[in-house]
C-alpha cells in the first residue's frame, strides 16, 4: 500500500514562487519523506510547471509527491496523489477521477467524525491540525494531542499532524499518535 509511506517528515511548500534549491536543500537536510505542492494561484500554466519541476525534484529523492487540493493537476503530472480540504472535492470524486494507485489525504481539523468519514469513503490518510498556534493558518481549529489520541484509536489509516510544529516540538506530535509531520515554516521559514 502506498500509504505506508505516510509516515517522518512531510514538507509543504510555502504559497510564493517557486524557489526550487530551498526546496531541494530542505529534503536533502532535513529527510523529507513527503512534499506537498500549495499554491493559491489561478495561473494554470504555472502551476503546470511548478508541480512538473518539483515531482522531477521528488523522483530524484525517491519523496512521495502529493498536490494539493487539485485533482486535475495531479492526475495531469501524474504525481503520487492529492490532498482535500472539506472545501474541496470529495474523496469518492477523487477516487473516482484518479483511480486506485493515488494516494488521497483529507483534512479533518479536529474531528473525529470527519476522521472516521474520510476513512470509511477510502482516504488513503487524514491530516489532524492546528496542533500549535500556526503563522501559515492563524485561525485554524486547534487540535489537542488527546484529540490526536482519542482518533487514532478509532481508524487505521496514518495521521498527519500540522500546524506550528517544528523540529524542536515534533516528537510530542508523534508520541501522540501521528504518523507523519506536516511543516511550511518550520522547514522554509528561516
Amino acid at each position: 500500500m502506498l500509504n505506508q509511506r505516510i509516515k517522518g517528515l512531510y514538507g509543504i511548500t510555502p504559497d510564493k514562487d517557486l524557489n526550487i534549491t530551498l526546496i531541494e536543500n530542505a529534503i536533502k537536510k532535513h529527510k523529507v519523506n513527503i512534499l506537498q505542492y500549495r499554491r493559491k494561484t489561478q495561473d494554470e500554466k504555472r502551476k503546470l510547471d511548478e508541480a512538473t519541476q518539483l515531482l522531477e525534484l521528488c523522483l530524484q529523492h525517491n519523496t512521495l509527491f502529493i498536490v494539493n487540493d487539485d485533482v486535475n493537476l495531479c492526475k495531469k503530472i501524474g504525481a503520487d496523489g492529492v490532498h482535500l480540504g472539506q472545501n474541496d472535492v470529495d474523496v469518492n470524486s477523487a477516487r473516482s477521477r484518479l483511480g486506485e494507485k493515488f494516494i488521497i489525504g483529507v483534512s479533518c481539523y479536529n474531528s473525529i467524525e470527519l476522521a472516521i468519514e474520510a476513512e470509511n469513503n477510502g482516504a488513503d490518510y487524514i491530516a489532524l491540525g492546528a496542533i500549535f498556534k500556526s503563522s501559515t493558518k492563524p485561525n485554524a481549529a486547534y487540535c489537542s494531542l488527546s484529540t490526536i489520541q482519542n482518533i487514532k484509536s478509532n481508524i487505521n489509516i496514518p495521521i498527519v499532524g500540522i500546524g506550528g510544529i517544528t523540529i524542536e516540538n515534533q516528537q510530542s506530535v508523534l508520541d501522540a499518535g501521528c504518523n507523519s509531520i506536516a511543516m511550511i515554516e518550520g522547514l522554509f521559514g528561516h
